[in-house]
């Protein structure tokens, strides 16, 4: 009796060794994808990468950063992704403990009394019987289902962490995206408001030219009409204004003060400029690929897991109890008892064999998963490098068409203030230049939240 833990101890410290090896031998698959991501000039090629960069180092904007450290200190969304990540490692610790004999402990005072009638002796009595007791139960993991099940575990806890490290990566892109944003429309609404005050201002002097008999009532109707439509334009980009600011308070989870917003996109310290590399491996270090890594791998784990059902399980149970009429004798006498257990499978039915063919088949749709995750971020960071390398050459397009037309403005207006043009010339001019100024802030900002998206898409640090 006392050598058969021995034996089962020796037998389970030989076979927990190779238990695991029941789950297939994990094997990272090819990645679907060119080895390479677009290519970079010379001048990018220079920048630092961009998952060794932190967000503290690619957002140069003090105000900026001030929002950023009140957004990840208060987002809901953030907290409960990093809060699904504690549930699911204490997940991890139930299994992990699991592989450890459970010992419990009990004490019991037992009072009986017996009444005359049902007493032997005629007399009532009262007795006292007070027991402590104490057992262990371990299942001997020998065929590693419970080792699978916590390294299965293990890996949806890895992998629940990168969700939130993405969901970290996304907050801080999509927060400085809102404010850039709201940079360029708060700068859009200046332009209107100074286009709306300088047209009103025409306006007069075109009435004043009218009742002086100089100019026409089509002047004046055409120049009212330009007065309407800025209007319009400043009440358009008020609202978009105040969008912005709620959907940066909803990001913080409070409202952000006024002294932390940005009153125009040139106002804003532009984004540090970042380098993709030239192997596309940098996207195997982005959250949402190595969370869908290690599902994979939980996966894996979990067929090993389903493999050993086909085994027998053994356990060890044990008990140490002390009883005793009288307290002070509690500890002058013990029993015991030692019950191994095996329970071995013979006939379910097809059951083992069904569960076999689900992990694997959730292993295979894992593998399917990863590769997926793989090709999106792929797709995206070719996307964002593609529009980097021509809104460079966007942006020094619209400066000089802005430079361009607002020379033609000034002359426009000269000849009309000499009569030798009428006013439909200053019209012209001056709503081309307010729609090149209005396309420049985009562009611009495109600019921009390009860098934004490819801090994003290639696994910015955090």
């Amino acid at each position: 009796m006392r050598r058969l833990p021995v034996l089962v101890v020796t037998a389970g410290a030989l076979l927990a060794v190779c238990g695991c090896a029941l789950a297939p031998k994990y094997t990272r698959p090819e990645a679907p994808i060119p080895p390479a991501l677009p290519g970079e000039t010379a001048s990018e090629a220079g920048f630092p990468a961009v998952p060794d960069v932190p967000w503290q180092e690619f957002i140069g904007e003090p105000r900026l950063r001030s929002v950023l450290e009140l957004v990840l200190a208060g987002n809901r969304d953030l907290r409960t992704a990093a809060l699904n990540a504690e549930a699911v490692g204490a997940q991890y610790r139930i299994r992990r403990a699991e592989l450890y004999p459970s010992v419990g402990a009990s004490a019991t005072l037992d009072v009986t009394h017996v009444p005359e009638k049902l007493s032997p002796t005629g007399k009532s009595s009262t007795s006292d019987t007070y027991s402590v007791s104490g057992f262990t139960s371990w299942e001997l993991d020998l065929f590693g289902r419970i080792r699978n099940l916590k390294e299965r575990a293990f890996n949806e806890f890895l992998a629940s962490q990168q969700v939130a490290m993405a969901t970290r990566t996304s907050l801080i892109a999509t927060t400085a995206a809102t404010y850039l944003a709201l940079a360029a429309d708060s700068e859009n609404l200046i332009l209107a408001t100074s286009t709306l005050e300088t047209q009103q201002r025409s306006l007069e002097l075109i009435r004043r030219s009218r009742e002086a008999g100089i100019a026409s009532e089509l002047d004046v109707q055409q120049a009212q009409s330009q007065v309407e439509s800025a209007r319009f334009q400043e009440a358009r980009y008020a609202g978009l204004v105040e969008l912005d600011r709620h959907a940066l308070d909803q990001l913080a989870g409070a409202p952000v003060p006024l002294q932390l917003l940005p009153e125009g996109l040139d106002n804003v310290e532009p984004l540090k400029p970042l380098s993709a590399g030239v192997s596309s491996e940098v996207l195997l270090r982005r959250p949402d690929v190595l969370a869908a890594e290690y599902q994979l791998k939980a996966a894996n784990a979990n067929i090993g897991a389903a493999r050993a059902a086909y085994f027998p399980r053994i356990s060890l149970t044990g008990a140490l109890g002390l009883a005793s009429p009288a307290l002070a004798d509690l500890f002058d006498g013990s029993t015991w008892n030692f019950t191994p257990k095996i329970v071995a499978p013979i006939f379910t039915g097809g059951a083992r064999k069904a569960t076999a063919e689900a992990a694997r088949l959730s292993r295979d749709a894992a593998i399917s998963q990863y590769e997926g995750v793989i090709q999106a971020a792929f797709r995206e960071a070719s996307d964002a490098l593609s529009l980097r390398r021509t809104l460079a050459g966007q942006v020094q397009a619209g400066e000089s068409l802005v430079h361009a037309l607002q020379r033609t403005y000034e002359l426009s207006e000269a000849r009309y203030r000499s009569g030798i043009d009428g006013y439909l010339g200053v019209l012209v001019a001056q709503r081309e230049l307010f729609q090149a100024q209005q396309t420049l802030v985009g562009v611009r900002l495109q600019e921009q939240q390009n860098r934004v998206d490819l801090y994003r898409v290639l696994g910015g640090g955090v």
